[in-house]
């Protein structure tokens, strides 16, 4: 680069500094600035957000009124390839913003997602009904496909379960890491490699002492104390003391016993 004798910049840097200036990158929200400047309605479009998880990176897309679609940084290789899934899987475009839906940011960071709105019409009926009865399962807590298959009303069938989890349109959102196979193992159809343990020890879910409980056939853990059982990481099972701890193999030794079910937990009676 030179200058002239005064100290100004030649033509040739004034070149050099417009061209360096063409590959500064644009703000988050450039492109949404321009849909607005060109009057595009934002019913027409969604806007995605990069969110920090116990797992890593999420993006979340959002129509103005609702989440409508949600996937591990993990899951893709670069933001376009998110936009293309969540252009094929809702025909709606999806545009790179730095502001989420309201509510999102707490959802995520605390695990309370069940009141956020989430558009599962992507999905067809029988699986939506499966996702929702997902949605319901509190931070911390696990439940089995049996017990999913009876809140979504869709029989005993666990491969409708399984293929619901794995059709996710909101991955963490809908809590599929909170869902378990019948015997306690980890049911992470829907997470890659590695994501849904590490969501579970972000909820202090301790899958060791599950899987001890496992071994030892403890299904259900009851209080004797109240003659009520739950499932293990229920609210209430956590606070049975030790010594006033019962397991239980199935629901039936349970109510043998003379022991009801947990009205918050609601296990299997069968």
């Amino acid at each position: 680069m030179t200058t002239n004798d005064e100290g100004a910049a030649s033509p040739q840097q004034d070149v050099e500094s417009a061209l360096a200036a063409l590959t500064t990158s644009a703000p988050v929200d450039y492109g949404l600035r321009v849909l607005r400047h060109v009057g595009i309605s934002v019913e027409r479009y969604d806007r995605y957000v990069r969110l920090e998880t116990g797992a890593g990176g999420l993006y979340v897309a959002c129509s103005p009124h609702a989440v409508t679609g949600a996937m591990m940084e993990t899951m893709v290789v670069s933001t376009d390839m998110f936009e293309e899934i969540h252009w094929s899987r809702t025909r709606r475009t999806a545009i790179r913003s730095d502001t989420a839906l309201p509510g999102l940011r707490p959802a995520v960071r605390t695990g309370r997602t069940k009141s956020l709105p989430v558009d599962l019409s992507s999905v067809d009926e029988e699986h939506r009904a499966v996702l929702e009865a997902v949605r319901t399962v509190p931070r911390g807590q696990l439940r089995p496909i049996s017990w999913v298959a009876r809140e979504a009303g869709v029989g005993h069938e666990p491969g409708i379960v399984t293929r619901a989890l794995a059709a996710n349109p909101a991955t963490l959102l809908v809590p599929c890491h909170r869902i378990t196979a019948e015997h306690g193992s980890p049911c992470d159809v829907s997470y890659p490699s590695g994501t849904g343990r590490a969501l579970r020890a972000a909820e202090h879910i301790d899958m060791e002492r599950l899987a001890g409980l496992s071994r030892e056939g403890a299904v259900f853990l009851g209080s004797r104390t109240t003659r009520i059982y739950c499932h293990p990481t229920c609210a209430h099972a956590r606070r049975i003391t030790l010594r006033h701890q019962q397991p239980f193999s199935d629901a039936s030794a349970a109510r043998r016993a003379g022991y009801r079910a947990c009205r918050s937990c609601r296990p299997l009676a069968v």
